[in-house]
């Protein structure tokens, strides 16, 4: 079938957001994403703890968090956000199903990387599962993450560590490219000059216990977003929705 230019189109109403949040331990990422508009949770591990909010029971396979994503697809709901808690507790699920799918004994079997390269299959799959939610069904994506340090080789300066999601390297840059939005949680910290004596100042960390969320990237962690946001917010969901464009505030809002 030939292009025509009779087949452009004007962009519509913008969709709502894909959101992938990762953040030091007990910062807040759980409490950020039950602060959503209607949220239900696909729990890999049980990171809800205390907090009240509709969710699947928890996923021991890949096949289960499928089954989460075709329920909310197909059945009538009033949910307004899916949140995964977590994407890195969801990838040893994508293992298992990938080496039971091929017969292996784990993802080194097939050696050369081919194991980890194989799971990309099915993370996409779950990714096209998320994708319906939002295109179809309107729903805001969020998914949550841990974070990991790991040194960081630049090409233009000196290695260096910096905060990554906690995923192998092929399956987080697929998620980071999904997302619209990458958020970097963490404490709000400043450093200050102090005396060691000998005439020697050295720097020291203050944190105030200010939990922040970052959007930016940083060469101290991995952040990004198609919004226009501030470069730091504070690690609220209503403060994150005010920064949002006017279009998609009032359906990020809980009502």
């Amino acid at each position: 079938m030939a292009i025509s230019l009779s087949q452009l189109t004007r962009a519509s109403a913008p969709k709502p957001p894909r959101i992938l949040i990762h953040g030091v331990a007990g910062v807040g990422k759980t409490s950020f994403a039950a602060g959503t508009s209607n949220p239900v949770f696909i729990q890999t591990e049980d990171g809800l703890g205390t907090i009240e909010a509709s969710h699947f029971p928890i996923a021991r396979s890949f096949e289960e968090v499928i089954e989460c994503l075709v329920t909310l697809y197909n059945e009538k709901h009033d949910f307004k956000t899916a949140v995964v808690d977590s994407a890195d507790w969801l990838e040893p699920l994508i293992w298992a199903k990938t080496c039971k799918e091929y017969g292996w004994k784990d993802l080194e079997a097939p050696g050369y990387g081919k194991g980890y390269l194989a799971t990309m299959e099915f993370w996409r799959q779950y990714l096209d599962g998320l994708n319906a939610l939002r295109d179809e069904r309107g729903m805001t994506i969020v998914q949550i993450a841990h974070t990991d340090i790991k040194r960081f080789d630049s090409p233009e300066h000196d290695p260096y560590d910096r905060y990554v999601i906690k995923l192998h390297t092929r399956a987080a840059a697929l998620l980071q490219e999904h997302a619209d939005i990458v958020l970097f949680a963490n404490y709000r910290i400043s450093t200050v000059k102090a005396d060691v004596g000998f005439n020697k100042k050295v720097n020291r960390a203050l944190g105030s216990g200010e939990r922040v969320i970052h959007t930016a990237e940083r060469p101290a962690f991995l952040a990004k977003n198609r919004y226009g946001l501030p470069d730091t917010l504070p690690l609220d969901w209503s403060a994150f929705a005010q920064g949002m464009p006017d279009c998609l505030q009032e359906a990020l809002v809980s009502h």
